[in-house]
């Protein structure tokens, strides 16, 4: 054991707690059971078998109100492994559930038994027929797939909100609609094909000529039982009338039987019928899409009603007039969304009764953009339209950024409204549908049936297509509120059947809590022909039990979780998800929501458990070590909840008394340090030069060992050299900015293509050439951003570094009289925003007369204007940092690359780096599966420039892809060198 090894005891969330009735049991603690444990890792390999404690809790969860802990999680890599796993649960007598992103509302990414995540390996779009179609790989977010065919103009027709989330794979199973596509652009009129894996492991392509003949050959059963069912609904015609009826409008309630209608062989039949079959068919391992027309020219008008019943009276209208889009959100949802950055903050005073509609018109061109804009308003002439606050203005705009916005409230719908229910409350999301021309009706029902319930419900939805959503928050941990939801239950499913003939589910598909009424909407005939459709598909019941189709009444009351309090920073969280695909760490150890999920068991168990120290034990490498502390989930999450933080702050939990000295002390004397770590690159570099890049590694591997891989970093034969001890001379006198070199600027040198220019040399040069003048402070060394001392947790020293930096750059800046420029992101973030909550009073008044000003930003906005460009590159790829994203400062650097070069490409799979300072040497595995998307995709082909902007990040990308990144900055100063220089 390492000699400062923290004690896991440190986080353990207090003590005198009384466990929950749904806490996982001290018979699980030891994790998987054997034989399934060793008779999996002998199937599958020990890399594919996760079985311990921590691993089949972080899988327990979804974006649901359910939660059920399965007994082990394996992680296929192909087809081979997929076959390999439904042949041992048929031998076994097992049962398999398919997971890919988790974001399902209603329990469908949640088994019992054999949990199989199908996101990690099966990733991946492959355009075809110049974008009309695509090839899809199931683990891959609905907004990367649209990311690539936008260099096409074209786009899914399925458009979810939780697209940053989302699987294609999970979208296809549920048949998940979203904002536009109503009826005609779901998956079930877009899907060109797709391939799948039987519960049988036979696999079909549906797109393979010989496919009806092959599967003929190997499930002779099966396609004779899916022609006899197609024979026999086809018999009745009143049957197939209402099936027809059905799927008027949306409607994700049970199978789709309308392939039975629409296919004519076996093939076309399960075509049909994997598409919302929630996973209880097979597996799709592949899909592809017939792609839809990006239409780039958009409209968009938030509109506000003085009721939900007067707005939808609204939609109708809209339809006529070609909107693609028309949102309904009631007060509630409008309220709630002030969470989300950007939503006025006037919102939050909204009237209760208020309601607004977005409203969207999307053309190919100006002419079709003007003609919609026409129709929009002849319509807005005959609306009763209200002002309840300042920042309304119930106008139709092309602004993109405002259009943003509306949008991003939109969205934020469940996250934010969820966000902020109260705390320890479970939320139910439920969606449905009604004729479109009832919406008003149905509108007016609702409010009432929640009302009755005691239920401050939130409403929102697809309004053009008569697609309502609303949430419900109660205390599971209490069995009245649990019986209230159901009393609730009871009578929605009665008014949506019986009063609007509607659909109980409408896009986010049967699930758990509608199983038990799906009778109830479709009648016993059509029930049943359901039950035996799964049995001629999945005669053994292997697939996914108890997700569509579930005899048991109360079903939609098992396995309902309890959301205990845990830190406030993550106490708001749902579980949705939607910070899953930006987390650096997601495919090594844990995501932002499953340290969460982990931290929330642990509450629930009883102080001293054996399920709390199994999941204490792994916590502290699986969720506090290699989190990057980045924040990029913060950014993706539509309440904003910061798990970096979260972490850090237990990095300081773990951290003794002597350790937050020694962590002051070195700030205090930071000058010495940093001579001191400049000196000990430069003898590294020539030791590695030398040939000892091999001996470097070992000696600090063995330290590693010695004293806390967390601590002490990996030499990696990536690292520059050494920068210059001297910075530029410059003057104060007729300075137009103060620029401040970020101590790992003064730390590393530059990279050594091209030679000769430092980024300190050339952010002087570029900014002299533009007639901006900057000044170095001469005392710059010896400060620092804090931001060393703030990702590690040492809150004293940050404390000292925070308060020093800022008095410094007060002093430096005259008071603010003068920009101060950072010359790395990650430093300009530190010292605008991070260091702030650790500031004295003063401090804070000073920092406020500060204008902290990203070289990036620098460059592009007040220098460039400036500049001519003499030479450029033929092409170049950039890599925005995290900190970027939180600056908003990555056009910017586009702006930079795009004066550089003739052709500029960000990567669709650009992410955090997770270099993160020093943590890419503290945790490099974790820099490794970070940047192994982004780095595949780069090294796809060759760039004459590979560009960034902050040293460490470009380390990061150089190991990744073998090419010496550099400061976007560097190359702007090469562009704009004078000609014959």
């Amino acid at each position: 054991m390492p000699l400062l090894e923290p004690d896991p005891e440190a986080l353990r969330p207090g003590t005198a707690r009384a466990p929950a009735p749904d806490r996982v049991t001290d018979g699980s603690a030891a994790g998987t059971p054997e034989p399934l444990r060793s008779e999996l890792t002998a199937l599958l390999g020990a890399d594919k078998v996760l079985w311990k404690i921590s691993d089949l809790v972080r899988y327990a969860s979804d974006a649901s109100p359910y939660r059920f802990l399965p007994r082990v999680v394996l992680v296929p890599e192909d087809l081979d492994d997929v076959s390999a796993i439904l042949s041992y649960a048929h031998g076994k007598g097992r049962e398999v559930v398919f997971r890919a992103a988790g974001t399902s509302l209603n329990g469908q990414a949640q088994g019992e038994d054999i949990l199989v995540d199908v996101r990690s390996h099966w990733t991946g779009v492959e355009v075809l027929d110049g974008g009309a179609r695509a090839r899809i790989r199931p683990g891959t977010t609905v907004l990367r797939a649209n990311a690539t065919l936008a260099r096409y103009g074209r786009l899914l027709g399925p458009d979810p909100a939780s697209a940053i989330a989302c699987t294609v794979g999970g979208v296809v199973a549920n048949n998940a609609s979203g904002m536009t596509a109503g009826t005609t652009r779901n998956s079930y009129r877009t899907l060109a094909s797709l391939t799948f894996v039987l519960p049988s492991g036979t696999v079909v392509d549906t797109a393979d000529p010989a496919a009806d003949e092959e599967l003929a050959h190997a499930e002779p059963q099966l396609c004779a039982g899916l022609l006899a069912l197609k024979g026999e609904i086809e018999a009745d015609e009143e049957l197939t009338a209402r099936i027809r009826t059905k799927y008027a409008i949306k409607n994700t309630n049970g199978y789709r039987l309308d392939a039975f209608l629409d296919g004519a062989t076996p093939v076309q039949i399960l075509r049909g019928l994997m598409v919302g079959s929630e996973g209880t068919f097979g597996f799709i391992s592949e899909t592809v899409f017939d792609t839809l027309p990006l239409d780039r020219r958009i409209t968009s008008a938030l509109l506000f009603f003085p009721s939900l019943t007067a707005a939808a009276a609204a939609v109708p209208r809209f339809n006529e007039a070609g909107a693609i889009a028309v949102e309904l959100m009631d007060g509630n949802t409008l309220r709630a969304s002030v969470s989300v950055k950007g939503v006025p903050a006037d919102w939050a005073a909204l009237p209760r009764e208020t309601a607004a509609l977005l409203v969207e018109f999307r053309a190919p061109d100006e002419a079709g953009q003007e003609a919609f804009e026409e129709a929009a308003a002849e319509v807005m002439r005959g609306l009763d339209l209200v002002v309840p606050a300042a920042s309304v203005t119930n106008a139709f705009t092309r602004d993109a950024g405002t259009i943003a916005g509306y949008w991003k409230a939109r969205k934020a719908f469940v996250t934010a409204v969820g966000g902020s229910r109260p705390s320890g409350t479970t939320l139910i999301t439920e969606d449905f549908a009604v004729p479109p021309d009832r919406l008003a009706d149905a509108c007016e029902a609702l409010l009432e049936l929640q009302s009755r319930h005691g239920f401050d419900a939130a409403v929102a939805g697809h309004a053009a297509h008569g697609n309502l959503h609303f949430l419900l928050a109660f205390d599971a941990a209490r069995s009245d509120d649990v019986e209230r939801y159901d009393a609730f239950m009871q009578e929605f499913c009665a008014l949506v059947v019986d009063r609007f003939d509607g659909s109980l589910k409408a896009e986010h598909a049967t699930g758990r809590n509608i199983a038990p009424f799906l009778e109830r909407e479709w009648g016993l005939r059509a029930t049943e022909l359901m039950w035996r459709t799964k049995q001629v598909i999945d005669p053994a019941g292997v697939l996914a039990p108890r997700i569509v189709l579930d005899r048991d009444p109360r079903a939609h009351l098992r396995g309902l979780k309890t959301i205990p309090k845990v830190e406030a920073v993550a106490d708001p969280c749902i579980e949705c998800g939607f910070c899953e695909p930006t987390c650096p760490s997601e495919e090594l150890t844990t995501t932002p929501r499953q340290r969460i999920v982990l931290r929330r068991e642990m509450t629930r168990q009883a102080d001293g458990s054996p399920v709390e120290a199994g999941l204490l034990d792994a916590y502290g490498y699986d969720a506090v070590d290699t989190c990057a502390g980045d924040s990029t989930c913060k950014l993706a999450c539509p309440v904003g909840i910061d798990t970096g933080a979260m972490m850090k702050g237990f990095r300081h939990l773990r951290h003794t008394p002597r350790e937050e000295r020694i962590a002051a002390l070195t700030a205090k004397n930071f000058r010495v340090v940093e001579a001191s770590a400049r000196l000990a690159v430069a003898a590294g570099n020539a030791i590695g030069e030398r040939g000892g890049d091999r001996l470097l590694e070992s000696v600090t591997r063995l330290a590693r060992r010695a004293v806390r891989p967390d601590l002490v970093p990996e030499w990696l034969p990536q690292l520059p050299g050494s920068a210059a001890r001297e910075l530029p001379r410059t003057a104060r006198v007729g300075a137009s900015a103060v620029y401040y070199p970020a101590c790992v600027n003064r730390i590393f040198a530059g990279p050594e293509s091209p030679p000769g220019t430092s980024l300190a040399e050339a952010l002087v040069a570029v900014s002299g050439r533009a007639g901006k003048p900057v000044w170095i402070p001469e005392d710059v060394a010896g400060t620092c951003c804090a931001t060393i001392w703030h990702s590690k947790g040492y809150d004293a020293g940050n404390r000292i570094m925070a308060n020093r930096i800022v008095e410094a750059a007060w002093g430096w800046t005259a008071g603010g009289s003068l920009p101060l420029v950072v010359d790395a992101s990650s430093c300009t973030l530190g010292i605008a925003e991070e260091v702030v909550p650790y500031l004295t009073e003063d401090n804070r008044a000073l920092h406020r007369e500060l204008t902290v000003v990203d070289s990036l930003v620098w460059a592009a906005d007040e220098l460039l204007p400036e500049l001519t460009v003499s030479r450029r590159a033929g092409s170049a790829v950039v890599h925005p940092t995290c900190s970027m994203e939180h600056l908003g400062d990555t056009e910017q650097l586009r702006v930079l690359a795009e004066a550089c070069a003739d052709e500029v490409t960000v990567p669709d799979d650009a992410g955090c780096c997770a270099f993160a300072g020093d943590r890419g040497m503290l945790h490099k595995e974790l820099t490794d599966t970070a940047t192994a998307k982004e780095a595949a995709e780069v090294n796809s082909r060759d760039y004459d420039a590979y560009l960034s902007a902050n040293r460490m990040c470009e380390i990061g990308m150089e190991r990744a892809t073998g090419h010496p990144y550099r400061s976007a900055l560097i190359e702007l100063e090469r562009a704009t060198r004078p000609p014959g220089r």
